[in-house]
């Protein structure tokens, strides 16, 4: 009988790390700016990078980054608005080329997926989307990348979507949030999560009740498993089960919250999500 396979690794945390609140409910009084990543990123598993959203980072900045966090941290990052908020995604090429350029490789094996966040108000178009997807690189100077796209508007939520993203084997991000349509129909062989429902008059922002869900829910994911109760366009085709990375993020709500939040949600998994055995 063949061994079983290792489960995937589970990593957790809060999109960036410098937000003027978490300097009274997470850092310590006192502690300088420049210290708070690597504060941050032992307590947390990753994070997801907001600030390349806004505006390209140099290399000695992502350099910065990857020196300042434990050697089995690991970062996402969001790609840039000029690339993802343009109305003909297909022409976005050059942009593309540039971010990958920017020097995200200076992460190295810490470098994550990319999240590719589109407008609430992007439609889905099926030539549009795959021509898209299509320039999506696979590696940047040999670092093999994953890629996740979130989507926010309902045109999506149908199954040429998930072919499309299926065969780019690019993840859906399944986002957790009472404004936006969610879905947790799996197209890649990891899994990217962004739960924005954190409450500010809970402690841990999520209950510990939906704290203990979703740190079921990750188990199973790891395992190559799909959690029963969550919604879903189609059922996943049948493959063999296939154990999965897992990225879970804490993103506004009560954003205050999203520190403690995820140290909870990490503190809930066998060895804080290195192993689910």
């Amino acid at each position: 009988m063949p061994a079983a396979k290792s489960p995937g690794r589970i990593r957790i945390g809060m999109g960036g790390w410098n937000y003027e609140p978490w300097r009274k409910t997470f850092y310590p009084p006192g502690m300088p700016q420049t210290r708070e990543l690597e504060y941050a990123s032992l307590r947390v598993t990753s994070i997801e990078i907001n600030g390349t959203f806004y505006r390209l980072q140099k290399p000695d900045v992502f350099a910065k980054w990857h020196d300042a966090t434990p050697q089995e941290f690991m970062f996402s990052v969001k790609a840039p608005r000029f690339i993802v908020q343009r109305k003909d995604l297909a022409s976005a090429g050059t942009a593309v080329e540039r971010f990958m350029a920017s020097g995200i490789d200076e992460l190295g094996l810490k470098l994550g997926p990319i999240l590719w966040q589109l407008s609430p108000t992007k439609k889905f178009d099926a030539q549009e989307l795959d021509q898209f997807l299509a320039l999506l690189p696979p590696k940047v100077h040999k670092l093999p990348l994953r890629h996740a796209l979130e989507v926010r508007h309902a045109s999506f939520l149908n199954r040429e979507f998930l072919d499309i993203l299926r065969r780019h084997r690019v993840a859906l991000v399944y986002e957790d949030d009472a404004m936006y349509p969610g879905t947790a129909d799996l197209t890649s062989s990891f899994i990217y999560a962004r739960l924005r429902r954190s409450a500010a008059s809970v402690i841990t922002g999520y209950s510990l009740t939906a704290l203990k869900q979703w740190s079921r829910r990750a188990e199973t994911w790891a395992r190559g498993g799909e959690p029963p109760g969550l919604p879903r366009i189609a059922p996943k085709p049948k493959a063999a089960r296939s154990p999965r990375d897992v990225f879970i993020y804490f993103i506004n709500g009560a954003k205050e919250r999203a520190p403690t939040a995820a140290q909870k949600l990490i503190s809930l998994l066998p060895d804080g999500g290195a192993e689910c055995a």
